[in-house]
């Protein structure tokens, strides 16, 4: 199978090769082969690239990454792991969510607003937050 280079597998997976050097250093993808001094990718290692890219789409942070790839090599079943983890976000999206409505309704009580100086606008919305809480 066809080695590739760092600027191959970047433009294949859309995204700069800084970005895949920063991945290697903290160790989201292992160190590669290297090739009279330059990094050599095995194609397969897109697919752990998208991974990565889908799993930041779901709200995890490269920390949280990190850790669910360090679990792979215990004992414990790395489904477990993901669900372990996958529960966690779910609980941080409904508070995101509870936050955001709480946002909106804010939002659209202000739009109700005919104050007529500054002051009193203040006062509107601080009320209108008090009343929200």
């Amino acid at each position: 199978m066809e080695e590739l280079t760092i600027s191959q597998i970047a433009r294949h997976a859309a995204i700069r090769p800084s970005t895949i050097r920063y991945y290697e250093s903290i160790n989201l993808l292992p160190p590669p082969p290297r090739s009279s001094g330059q990094r050599r990718y095995d194609p397969s290692i897109l697919h752990r690239l998208s991974f990565i890219k889908t799993a930041q789409s779901l709200g995890f942070t490269l920390t949280e990454i990190q850790q669910f790839f360090a679990t792979s090599s215990e004992q414990v079943p790395i489904s477990s792991h993901w669900q372990i983890l996958a529960q966690h976000k779910l609980t941080e999206v409904d508070a995101l969510i509870r936050r955001a409505y709480h946002m909106k309704r804010m939002l659209q009580q202000s739009l109700r607003c005919n104050c007529p100086t500054l002051d009193d606008c203040i006062d509107c919305v601080l009320a209108n937050y008090q009343e929200l809480e």
